[in-house]
């Protein structure tokens, strides 16, 4: 599709318009085919990359733009990269059915792939396939979000299996070392943050090894910081806690 703009004879090829109604008013943006999404997953970070022009359009294939009082009176301001900004992360990606099917393949699929990396069966510590992932998604009835990331998804689709199947997020394992005075009191502080101590030592530091769930790490570090002024250390031993070989739970 090419789309010409009297207003400026630049010729638009490969757009993907993007659509927000405001104020009673209907605003669009033109971007680049593809790369909305990864705008709004965070993958695309620079703005030009995704929007082929600055301009806020009321009719992007007739070249149509939106006039200065409109854009203040839906917006509250005629700063037109901040609106695009605003209708790129809320406005609706305008696209074929058929278009719109494969993006929502290829999310699920990508959703039920990070799922599979991330977590195990808690029973056997072993990892699930992709294939059985997507299958339970299914059995869900999980609907993909296209204003949402893959990530946060994949976070609601796990919490939503753990009341189907026997699934949790794969433990990281950790080593803190942290001074014998401070140890015994930021042990206290830790204990509810840790899902298995797998070994201790005191000797002239207290070493730890134990699992935690992915999701305590930054409490944890931040506590060693806080607690120990540094003192401390927190080594990642194993980002998945997962069985040995290459047997995977069909």
């Amino acid at each position: 599709m090419s789309i010409f703009t009297p207003t400026n004879q630049i010729r638009l090829t490969n757009v993907a318009v993007v659509r927000m109604k405001r104020a009673g008013k209907r605003f669009e943006i033109a971007c680049y085919k593809n790369k909305v999404v990864g705008w709004r997953s965070g993958v695309e970070k620079d703005l030009d990359e995704v929007l082929q022009t600055h301009s806020v359009f009321v009719n992007v294939s007739k070249g149509q733009v939106a006039k200065k009082d409109d854009l203040i009176s839906a917006f509250g301001t005629d700063d037109q990269t901040e609106i695009c900004k605003q209708i790129l992360t809320k406005g609706e990606l305008q696209v074929s059915d058929k278009e719109r099917h494969t993006q929502l393949e290829q999310m699920f699929r990508d959703i039920a792939t990070i799922v599979a990396d991330k977590c195990v069966n808690p029973e056997t510590k072993r990892p699930y396939t992709v294939i059985l992932i997507e299958r339970a998604m299914k059995d869900i009835h999980y609907s993909v979000k296209t204003n949402k990331s893959t990530k946060q998804q994949a976070l609601e689709v796990i919490k939503q299996l753990k009341e189907k199947m026997k699934i949790e997020r794969a433990h990281m394992r950790l080593r803190f070392s942290l001074p014998v005075n401070e140890g015994k009191k930021l042990k206290e502080k830790l204990k509810p943050l840790i899902k298995v101590v797998e070994s201790e030592d005191y000797g002239q530091q207290l070493e730890m090894v134990c699992l935690i769930d992915p999701g305590c790490f930054r409490e944890i570090d931040e506590l060693i910081k806080k607690e120990t002024k540094g003192k401390g250390s927190l080594e990642v031993l194993s980002l998945k806690d997962v069985e040995e070989g290459d047997e995977k739970f069909e």
